[in-house]
């Protein structure tokens, strides 16, 4: 998600900078642009981290023995932390 709002981001940012031909009194249109490409690059870094932080897992082995039967028992456990919301 973060990933694609940072490329639209860029991406409306890139017209305001370079595609359109507008002049407004009160706004600086290829200022926003540049601002907005920013905030797009910042963003598509963000996520880019996001998804490298997600992809971490831990692995929980125990082993013990069934006091019952004598058997070995092996039990493991697989979790992902779970994702920050921001």
């Amino acid at each position: 998600m973060s990933l694609g709002l940072g490329i639209v981001l860029f991406v409306i940012g890139a017209i305001f900078a370079f595609a359109l031909n507008l002049t407004v009194e009160w706004i600086n249109l290829q200022l926003v642009g540049y601002i907005l490409m920013v905030a797009g690059a910042v963003v598509i870094i963000i996520g880019i981290i996001l998804l490298a932080r997600r992809r971490r897992s831990v692995t929980t082995s125990h082993t013990s023995v069934d006091p019952a039967t004598g058997d070995r028992v092996v039990r493991n456990e697989h979790s992902t932390p779970e994702e920050p919301m921001l």
